[in-house]
């Protein structure tokens, strides 16, 4: 752990029965340790990353270690600073992280690979489909050699736009996300779906590129922080493309327009050049300016409020 304020990402599918007494408990802990970020907690588990003193973290690490339900808890770290989480917060959700699909699914847990058994599938099984299950603007920033990339803007849009993967069906199909959890939830939904043949990677990028690095990924991979984006600069192949100009980026902004808040990748140069690029392109395209747009101080929202 090099970092002076390490960043852990960690979750596990398990019981919770009193999500809300959890939630308490986790609050104070999480306050007294001075830790930011955000721990979401339902009756199937906890999902959580936060960003603390290096003592801090160990001292959280070693609390969820000591409670029965999560001896085997596996944290993944990474370098951070004090300022990657703004707050701290902690929240009681229906799931910890949201599929809503129309079927009761329980996370598959039986049918993950280890990064070498990953890397290996991906050397010896050309015929294997790899499908990335996470946002459309996360695989933009960096996915696997040949990554079928869901054209989703959020995870649970992923039980609707199935009906689009229906052709790999009888193949082998190796899916992954960041960490691991939209897989186990992903997974139990494709196999209810009729795919017979479905591996997720274990511990997502964060844990393939701990063992192998660069070795079949492109890119940098995304992160739900003020990082955005992480990489591992030996062999880096950037595939990012500003949205105005095509241009190499990996830069992630918000649309400046309120309504819309859409992520996009714009490059430092395309801004510069023209200042109106911090709007998304669809807006663009509907005439929106800066003048027009709507956010905090816009010449738009003030002639309304007043």
């Amino acid at each position: 752990m090099e970092s002076d304020y390490p960043v852990i990402l960690f979750y596990k599918y398990v019981p919770i029965e009193v999500p809300e007494r959890f939630a308490v408990e986790q609050r104070g802990l999480c306050t007294t340790l001075g830790l930011k970020g955000r721990l979401l907690i339902a009756s199937e588990g906890m999902n959580g990353t936060f960003v603390g003193p290096r003592d801090s973290i160990q001292k959280y690490m070693d609390t969820i270690h000591a409670d029965p339900r999560f001896t085997d808890v596996e944290f993944k770290i990474s370098e951070g600073g004090p300022d990657t989480f703004p707050k701290l917060v902690v929240k009681v959700r229906p799931e910890i992280v949201t599929l809503g699909a129309k079927i009761p699914l329980t996370a598959d847990l039986d049918n993950h690979l280890s990064p070498t058994e990953w890397k290996r599938m991906l050397e010896e099984n050309p015929e294997a489909v790899v499908v990335d299950v996470r946002n459309n603007y996360e695989s933009a920033a960096g996915k696997f050699e040949n990554a079928i990339a869901c054209e989703i803007e959020n995870f649970r849009e992923l039980p609707d736009y199935l009906e689009k993967l229906e052709e790999y069906k009888n193949k082998t199909v190796l899916m992954y996300c960041t960490g691991g959890i939209r897989c186990e939830k992903a997974s139990a939904l494709f196999r209810a779906n009729g795919f017979g043949n479905v591996f997720q990677l274990h511990g997502g990028i964060v844990n393939y590129q701990k063992v192998y690095g660069n070795e079949h990924w492109l890119g940098e991979c995304f992160v739900f922080d003020k990082r955005m984006t992480v990489r591992v600069d030996e062999a880096l192949k950037p595939i990012g493309t500003c949205a105005h100009t095509g241009r190499t980026a990996s830069r992630f902004v918000n649309c400046l327009h309120d309504l819309c808040h859409r992520l996009f990748i714009l490059a430092e140069e395309t801004e510069k050049e023209n200042p109106e690029t911090v709007l998304c392109p669809e807006c663009l395209s509907k005439g929106l300016t800066r003048e027009t747009a709507d956010y905090k101080g816009s010449p738009a929202r003030e002639v309304r409020s007043a």
